[in-house]
């Protein structure tokens, strides 16, 4: 008996008078299951056409990140995620040669420590140029008696000084210049001491590309980032994902609720937002010697594990926990004063 849609109402029944109507009947659904059979394989090649081409485009399209991946890694520049008190934001960090780099504009500080070292080596180069004229040369000078010639003795004008050569002195000066010159310093996506931060990765990619002025843009490699990068591609990779709302809540909680790995990455990431935006109350709170500095060093000492981490959780149980987390909140208070929120 041929299916019927359940919506359909039921047809009635043929009597047994009628069997040539009978023979109709039961001839109908076979012409008409033909008939669907030739128009289902006429329509096979159709479908199969369609899922060709579905699977071409599909392979055709780059999968999401695959594509950044690559970008990032040729751009040299990576995508950070740090999470603040005032919310989650999105920015882009580079390591590069200082030697290459412009420091970030902003307004002078006398108390910017980038400034007070420049300004100890113009008064140390002035003090080396200054010319010391005592009174009894002066007078000299004004009889015009001051060659200094005169000055020496028969027995020092045979003497005969042998300068020292300029070839001994230069491995010591290369060194020096190859220091300076292979130190990576850190940048970030900022404009004039403010980090630009980003809730979205469609309104970062619209600021990529907008051509605003920023830090990055002096780096070689910008211009191909900013007409290749999509939204999908800023996908941060979790050891670039950082959680600075979190530190001061765990440290408060004691040394056995301390967690390791999230204080070590929040130090690096201070550190370096300190020096790209030149914040010294950061920059001096996590210098060599300091408390935190001493805190960071017993977690990393601590999360090595064997004797040194037995050691480094011995260190850890000496730092008071109010102190470190006191210390904290005073770094992610200037750092978060540093955040220009863009969304």
């Amino acid at each position: 008996m041929a299916r019927q849609s359940p919506n359909r109402p039921e047809a009635a029944k043929p009597s047994a008078e009628e069997p040539l109507a009978e023979e109709q009947l039961a001839d109908e659904p076979v012409a008409a299951d033909a008939a669907a059979e030739d128009e289902s394989v006429s329509q096979e090649p159709a479908a199969d056409e369609s899922v060709e081409e579905l699977d071409a485009a599909e392979s055709a399209k780059p999968e999401p990140g695959t594509q950044g991946r690559e970008l990032w890694d040729e751009a040299r520049i990576t995508p950070v995620e740090i999470a603040l008190p005032g919310g989650v934001g999105l920015t882009l960090r580079a390591y590069r040669l200082s030697s290459t780099l412009t420091p970030t504009e902003m307004d002078t500080d006398e108390d910017d420590p980038f400034e007070a070292r420049q300004r100890a080596a113009d008064a140390r180069a002035a003090e080396h140029e200054e010319v010391i004229v005592d009174e009894e040369f002066a007078a000299l000078l004004a009889e015009g008696d001051a060659d200094p010639k005169d000055r020496k003795s028969s027995d020092d004008a045979d003497e005969v000084v042998e300068e020292p050569d300029p070839a001994d002195f230069a491995d010591e000066v290369d060194e020096k210049e190859d220091e300076v010159a292979d130190e990576e310093v850190p940048m970030f996506l900022s404009h004039r001491g403010r980090l630009l931060a980003f809730k979205s990765a469609e309104s970062l990619v619209s600021f990529i590309r907008s051509g605003a002025p920023h830090d990055l843009a002096q780096l070689d490699t910008w211009t191909t980032l900013a007409e290749r990068v999509q939204s999908s591609d800023v996908d941060p990779l979790p050891d670039d994902r950082y959680e600075l709302d979190l530190v001061v809540e765990n440290l408060r909680g004691g040394h056995d609720t301390w967690d390791l790995s999230l204080l070590i990455a929040a130090g690096e990431v201070a550190r370096d937002l300190g020096y790209a935006l030149r914040l010294k109350p950061v920059i001096l709170a996590l210098s060599p010697g300091s408390p935190l500095d001493d805190l960071d060093e017993s977690l990393r000492s601590a999360e090595s594990g064997g004797m040194g981490g037995f050691f480094g959780r011995r260190r850890l149980r000496k730092i008071g926990a109010q102190q470190a987390s006191l210390g904290w909140r005073s770094i992610i208070g200037k750092i978060s004063a540093a955040v220009d929120w863009r969304d």
